[in-house]
């Protein structure tokens, strides 16, 4: 008689005892996770709702990446529940730049905690690198005083030094960047979107 330790189930890999970094590296998930969702997102965007959002969709990556784990399936899979769980979250409502980041960084350390056990320490040093890189990029550390908007005026302006000055007015900043996304010369409106610096900066 085969012996299932060896033979395995059909479907499934042979067992064999677990990589030390099977029980390390989910719990460096949680830890990094915390820290991403509570300690860096929360205090800086103050939105309740996508925290729990990044949390629920990084354990939920990390439960099944860590099965898939476990099952004879290949990478390809996993990466194709990750583009899955990304078009059904970022079709569900509209997100800024700044959270599409968080949300992937959220499935990214799910993933790495999963799937990642047989890279050792370097999976660690990764999720590491994931949440300082996101830290230090949303700080004000880089763009501190950059701030970008979309306005409505009521004023179809066409021309382009008239909008700056316009522009500048209302920000009482300097305008970096100007483009018309709407020009409607019935109803004397423009939508602008607008990237700008406040006054100081550079």
């Amino acid at each position: 008689m085969s012996n299932p330790e060896t033979q395995g189930l059909p479907g499934r890999k042979p067992w064999k005892e677990p990589h030390v970094f099977t029980y390390i590296l989910p719990v460096a998930d949680v830890i990094s996770i915390a820290i991403l969702a509570l300690a860096v997102y929360f205090p800086r965007h103050r939105r309740a709702d996508l925290t729990l959002s990044f949390l629920a969709i990084n354990v939920g990556v990390l439960a099944v990446s860590t099965a898939l784990s476990s099952a004879s399936v290949n990478a390809g899979l996993g990466l194709g529940l990750f583009g899955v769980l990304a078009i059904i979250r970022l079709r569900s409502s509209e997100l800024s730049q700044t959270e599409v980041a968080y949300y992937f960084t959220a499935l990214s350390l799910g993933v790495i905690g999963g799937l990642g056990a047989d890279m050792g320490w370097y999976a660690v040093a990764m999720m590491a690198a994931v949440v300082v890189v996101v830290a230090v990029a949303d700080s004000s550390l880089l763009f501190r005083g950059y701030a970008h908007e979309l306005v409505v005026l009521d004023r179809a302006l066409t021309d382009d030094e008239e909008l700056n000055a316009t522009l500048e007015k209302l920000f009482e900043a300097r305008i970096v960047a100007v483009s018309r996304t709407k020009l409607d010369l019935i109803n004397d409106s423009c939508i602008v979107d607008v990237r700008y610096v406040k006054a100081g900066r550079k």
